[in-house]
C-alpha cells in the first residue's frame, strides 16, 4: 500500500508538470489568434484590402535599425533618433499600420524635426495641427516629443484610413490637407526606407 502511494507521490510533480505544459500551450495559441487579430491588422477585421497596412512581419525593422537610417539621412542624433524608432514601432502596434508607412509620412511632414512647425500651426514630426485636433491635443501641451506626436498622429492617420474604406490615397490626402502628389510622396519614402533598412 505505502509502495502505491510512495509512486503516486512521485508521479504528482510529473503530472502538475505535463498540465501546467499543456496550460501554457493553450495559453500561447489563444494569444497568438488574439494578436494575429488585433496586431496583424487582416482585412477581416478592419474590413478593409490588405495592401492598405503591411502586418507586422518577420521583416519588421527594429528601433536600432531604424535610429540608424534616420540618423544618417536626416542628420539627427543617435538617440533622438532612437526615441523615434521606438514611437513609431510603439504607434505602428497599436493602431495597426505599418512602420514604414509612419516613417514616410514622418520624413514628407517633418524630414524628423520634432520642432517643426508649419505656417499654419502644424506641429512635430507628424505636424499635427492642434486648432483641428482639439480633442486629442487637449490633454497635452509638448507636440514636440516624438511618442506623444506620433501617437497622436497615428490616431489621426488610422481614422482616415477607416473612414476611407481603406483607400491609402484618399486618407492620406486628407491627412495633408489636400496636398498634391502627397500620396506618392508618401509611398517613394517608403520605398526609400524599406531599401535603406534592407527589407
Amino acid at each position: 500500500m505505502f509502495a502505491d502511494l510512495s509512486e503516486d507521490l512521485i508521479d504528482w510533480p510529473r503530472a502538475i508538470a505535463h498540465r501546467f505544459r499543456g496550460i501554457v500551450f493553450a495559453a500561447i495559441v489563444v494569444f497568438g489568434s488574439l494578436a494575429g487579430l488585433c496586431y496583424g491588422a487582416d482585412s477581416q477585421v478592419l474590413q478593409t484590402p490588405t495592401h492598405t497596412f503591411d502586418a507586422p512581419q518577420e521583416g519588421t525593422p527594429t528601433a536600432e535599425e531604424i535610429a540608424t537610417v534616420v540618423s544618417a539621412r536626416f542628420h539627427i542624433g543617435l538617440p533622438e533618433a532612437l526615441e523615434i524608432g521606438h514611437a513609431v514601432l510603439n504607434a505602428a502596434r497599436r493602431y495597426t499600420i505599418s512602420p514604414f508607412l509612419l516613417l514616410a509620412v514622418i520624413a514628407v511632414e517633418s524630414s524628423f524635426d520634432r520642432f517643426a512647425i508649419s505656417v499654419v500651426g502644424a506641429k512635430g514630426l507628424m505636424q499635427v495641427l492642434p486648432s483641428k485636433h482639439r480633442d486629442r491635443v487637449l490633454r497635452t501641451s509638448d507636440l514636440t516629443d516624438a511618442r506623444t506626436n506620433v501617437q497622436i498622429g497615428s490616431e489621426i492617420l488610422q481614422n482616415y484610413i477607416r473612414a476611407a474604406d481603406g483607400n491609402l490615397e484618399n486618407a492620406l490626402y486628407r491627412y495633408s490637407g489636400g496636398a498634391r502628389g502627397y500620396a506618392r510622396r508618401v509611398v517613394d519614402h517608403m520605398s526609400t526606407m524599406k531599401a535603406d533598412l534592407g527589407l
